[in-house]
Parts: C-alpha cells; structure tokens; sequence
C-alpha cells in the first residue's frame, strides 16, 4: 500500500482507531516511527502482523505496512528504489512468515550463529556438571562431600566448574563438619527462568519408588 498525499512515513497523526491520546507519539522519538518499528521488531517473540505492530505504535496501519517492506529492502542491502542501487545485506533480515512479521539472522550464518552457541559464552553444561547442579538445587545448602555421597563420585572439579560459571557459590560452613556448603545463584534462577528454587519442579512424581531415600536424609551430614 502507498499513503495518501498528505501522509509521510515518521509524520502520522492520531486518528481515529491508533492509541489513546495518552500515548507519547513515536513520531517524536529519535529516528520516529521507523526507528519504532524496527526497536519493536527487535523483541517480539513470534511474528507480529502489521495490524498488531500498528496498533502498538499507535500508527496508520498502511504507514507500518510501507515501512514494514522499506526495512526489509534495507537490510537485504537495497537503499533506494531502484534493484540497482544496493549495499552489502546485513546479517539479519525482515521475514514476513506465519502470517506476521520478526527478524531473523540469515540463513547463510547458522553455522556461525550456531558456533557461538553452543561454543562460546552459553556452552552446555556436561552431563557430570548437570547431575551436579540438581543436586546442589535440590539439596541446597549442601557440602562437596554430601553430593559425591549421592552421586558416588568425586564432584570436586565439576563444583569448581559450576561457581566459575556462576551457577552455584559459597553458602558459609556446616556448623558440625566445618564444610563448606553450596547453594545456588541468582544467575541460577535467571536460567532457569524461575524467581526462587521454590518453583524447581517436585521430584516425586517422577521417582520410580522411594525405597532407601532415607539413606540420603538419615545418614548425617557430611
């Protein structure tokens, strides 16, 4: 859709049918509404229609639509209206999918997208650390020692791995043994997209029999 005459891309009114007047104009932001759309389209989860990005902008919903294809013309490397006047693509595009509109890394960089991934500062726990940080989550405040106890092996550089990454720390010392006893991180809670341990899933349901549980709260601390 093109707009009317009257009508520019960053200059809409309010009219009929956008946001309530309290709404502060985006028109007036730096870089007005494209700016808008784009910092908009940088956080939304799931495809948005123009209808919903409109709406949200408090915008025409024909402005967002010019814009909508202008941004995704950008960053396939076209700056003018002419195919041939063109830069070099930008790492990400505008993908209309799914009925809506998101932005995506390209294609030709998942390899590189996925190296970082899975290599650089988000690299999978080992199976070892995994069973580890259970334990300590659920256990918690608990010593070195109680935790090699459950698991039957020694845990001590698997622990050392789990406070560098920040995932466990010092929680003081057993009163008996003078241990030092872990718990779990805020940064813990942050990955696991939970506000307090409180909300760690119940074990119970899937434990196959409680049979010799006693033997990992009845046998003292270690």
């Amino acid at each position: 859709m093109t707009t009317g005459p009257d009508t520019r891309p960053g200059e809409a009114g309010t009219a009929a049918g956008q946001a309530d007047p309290g709404t502060p104009d985006v028109a007036d932001l730096p870089g007005g509404v494209r700016a808008a759309l784009e910092a908009v389209l940088m956080v939304v989860d799931e495809p948005a229609t123009a209808e919903q990005l409109a709406e949200g902008l408090g915008q025409p919903a024909d402005v967002v639509e010019d814009l909508l294809e202008d941004l995704r013309r950008e960053y396939n490397g076209y700056t003018g209206s002419s195919p041939d006047v063109a830069t070099a693509p930008r790492g990400f595009e505008l993908r209309n999918i799914a009925g809506g509109w998101r932005i995506y890394s390209r294609a030709e960089f998942a390899d590189v997208v996925g190296g970082f991934v899975l290599e650089g500062q988000t690299a999978r726990l080992t199976q070892a650390a995994l069973e580890t940080l259970a334990v300590v989550a659920y256990r918690q405040p608990v010593s070195r020692a109680r935790v090699s106890a459950i698991r039957g092996v020694n845990v001590d550089s698997v622990v050392r791995t789990l406070v560098q990454r920040g995932l466990i720390e010092d929680s003081g010392h057993d009163p008996e043994s003078g241990a030092v006893l872990y718990r779990t991180t805020s940064y813990f809670l942050e990955r696991m997209g939970i506000g307090s341990v409180a909300e760690l899933p119940q074990l119970s349901p899937h434990l196959p029999g409680l049979e010799g549980i006693a033997e990992y709260y009845d046998a003292g601390r270690m």
